[in-house]
């Protein structure tokens, strides 16, 4: 078999390699911002199977904030891509169908708006990464002085915008103002309580727009629209060149989009939708009232693991999550920080030192790459979420925090020369910065950090 992956290719397919659903079958009921491989491994899987086992026509249509590389490959293969599981006993491919559109936000800035409006779309979702909610270190709240958002204050909302919180707060107004039924927004990206900071900074940015009816939008929004927090858990390496030609050896066909991930996932959400969803519980979602425990643990222990490899790992060398946990102080790191982090979680979560346990069969998994390098970008933005609250909490209790002093002495080597109180500042950790202890303790790894040496 020859040429490229489009819907012509898959009667060709065996059936374990074709979609659980005919894409032709779906409509746009999901819109979704992000358009990188985290979402085509995580919430689409689960949207496609929801249609597959409910028989309701759920499909989505993905926008791209930024490049509109990935929407012209999705186009020129009718939307499909492979997604492949790395197993440690074989990996297992299978094309995935339930994307049934793509956008570019900015060239496309009518279409996405004609979405954002339309009464059969009734969930938006979002993985924009941390920086893509624009929001204050100081406050949290939406960062009207950054120059993006300055902009989008002053342009005319029905033509392009450059953030990914304009253009949904200027839908999401036309939305009220049409009369369309009620919307759930739905942030999955990794922050503390991502529902109210997402549905902050766009309750925001209509507040500061110039728009004259903001405030009736305002109040219709608070009725019409729902911000559920939610909780999503599934590592996805960067997609290389190796990861294409296996793709192609398995489906006999080229993808331009080839996934992969570890078979491992989750999905919780808050269960406050305003209006129909996909039945995402059928495929293993879980829905419950209140998603901060689960929402803490993964962000410090996942997360804030993961970080902390990544920064020992770097200076140390290495250069995937495996080849940190092969490493004497891997396994010792991820569960003395674990250990460390778990009073800090509230009850209702996890078992911390059995979700420790976890953690280490799944960083250990031989068939994942996960780049350090990949994991260590974003670092403040990172931090400010991973580690710095659980900090404040176990040093205002006066608990000893060594693996977190640790951790962030790693981070300091990556960040530049500057001193670990001006790191400190710079994240808007002023309290932090002016606790000698803590900079004194992290400044005292500095010497052996540098020297390749993890001191556990």
């Amino acid at each position: 078999m020859t040429g490229h992956l489009n819907r012509g290719a898959l009667p060709r397919l065996s059936p374990e390699l074709r979609p659980e659903v005919d894409p032709a079958e779906l409509r746009t009921r999901v819109l979704h911002f992000g358009l990188g491989a985290f979402h085509r491994a995580h919430q689409a899987g689960y949207t496609e199977r929801a249609a597959a086992r409910s028989g309701e026509p759920w499909g989505i249509t993905a926008v791209a904030p930024r490049s509109a590389e990935t929407v012209h490959a999705l186009r020129e293969q009718d939307f499909l891509y492979s997604l492949t599981e790395r197993r440690p006993d074989g990996n297992r491919t299978r094309v995935v169908g339930s994307v049934v559109g793509a956008l570019a936000m900015g060239p496309d800035a009518k279409a996405v708006d004609a979405l954002l409006t339309d009464p059969e779309v009734t969930v938006v979702t979002l993985t924009v990464t941390e920086k893509g909610y624009q929001r204050s270190p100081l406050t949290g709240g939406l960062d009207t002085a950054a120059a993006p958002v300055a902009a989008d204050l002053a342009a005319d909302p029905d033509g392009p915008l450059a953030t990914v919180v304009g253009r949904l707060a200027a839908g999401l107004a036309a939305r009220m103002r049409a009369g369309a039924p009620p919307i759930t927004v739905v942030s999955c990206d990794n922050m503390a309580d991502n529902g109210a900071a997402l549905g902050r900074v766009v309750h925001e940015f209509v507040r500061a727009s110039s728009w004259p009816d903001r405030a009736g939008t305002l109040e219709r929004m608070a009725d019409a629209v729902a911000f559920p927090s939610t909780v999503v858990d599934r590592i996805v390496p960067a997609t290389s060149e190796a990861d294409r030609t296996s793709a192609e050896s398995v489906l006999g066909v080229r993808d331009a989009l080839p996934v992969t991930a570890e078979p491992y996932r989750q999905w919780v959400l808050e269960d406050s939708f305003a209006v129909a969803r996909p039945p995402w519980e059928r495929d293993g979602a879980l829905f419950v009232p209140d998603v901060t425990p689960y929402q803490l643990t993964k962000l410090r222990l996942l997360n804030g693991s993961h970080s902390a490899l990544a920064y020992l790992g770097l200076a140390a060398g290495l250069t995937t999550v495996a080849e940190a946990m092969a490493s004497d102080w891997g396994e010792r790191l991820l569960r003395a920080l674990c250990a460390e982090l778990a009073p800090t979680l509230p009850a209702g979560g996890p078992d911390p030192l059995r979700y420790a346990g976890d953690l280490v069969l799944r960083f250990r998994n031989p068939a994942m790459r996960h780049q350090l390098r990949q994991i260590g970008t974003d670092g403040p933005l990172k931090i400010r979420e991973r580690w710095l609250p659980a900090l404040r909490e176990l040093r205002g209790r006066g608990a000893g925090t060594p693996v977190l002093e640790l951790a962030f002495a790693a981070w300091v080597l990556t960040a530049g020369p500057a001193s670990v109180r001006d790191l400190l500042r710079s994240l808007g950790a002023e309290d932090l910065a002016e606790d000698g202890a803590f900079t004194t303790a992290v400044t005292d790894r500095l010497p052996a950090l540098r020297a390749g040496r993890v001191e556990i």
